[in-house]
């Protein structure tokens, strides 16, 4: 059993807009940890654990983090937005719907990184040519091969906001 150690305790963070809390976390535990384990949010995927493959991708105070490198201490008092704090299945963000009519997947395990990277993207530039699409996602890596249905998928999410920004 490990005893605990200083900074270990209670932790509250704002996720998707609700505040929760963990009565117990260890200092040191990572933010994906807390999302997965104790909140039960499943979008962000555990995939490398260095920070290199995406997978675990949230927003955090608007920029895309990789929550397996992050102590959730560090997010105290920050927004954190999961892929569930974008849509439901019921309701879907027009990224997500995107994602979907484009046929963007295939297994499906980069998709959130890709999604979240995505709003981050067109929150920032809401017109993105080819080469900036491609930068904003080169840090988020795919083994399936769907890279030209992901880009266009943000090509139609673009065209999908623009319209929305428009009426």
């Amino acid at each position: 059993m490990s005893h605990p150690r200083p900074g270990d305790g209670p932790i509250t963070l704002c996720v998707n807009g609700n505040t929760r809390t963990v009565e117990f976390a260890a200092s040191d535990v990572p933010l994906l940890t807390v999302l997965r384990n104790d909140f039960e949010l499943n979008g962000p995927k555990f995939g490398c654990g260095f920070g290199q493959c995406g997978a675990c991708t949230v927003i955090v105070d608007g920029s895309a983090t990789r929550a397996c490198v992050v102590p959730a201490v560090a997010a105290i008092g920050r927004d954190i937005v999961t892929l569930e704090g974008l849509g439901t299945s019921e309701n879907l963000h027009l990224i997500q719907r995107a994602f979907i009519e484009e046929q963007a997947a295939q297994c499906g395990y980069c998709l959130n990184g890709m999604i979240m990277s995505t709003k981050v993207l067109l929150e920032r530039n809401a017109r993105p040519s080819d080469a900036e699409i491609r930068d904003a996602l080169r840090y988020n890596l795919c083994r399936c091969g769907t890279h030209i249905e992901i880009l266009n998928a943000v090509r139609r999410a673009a065209h999908y906001l623009q319209q929305q920004d428009e009426q």
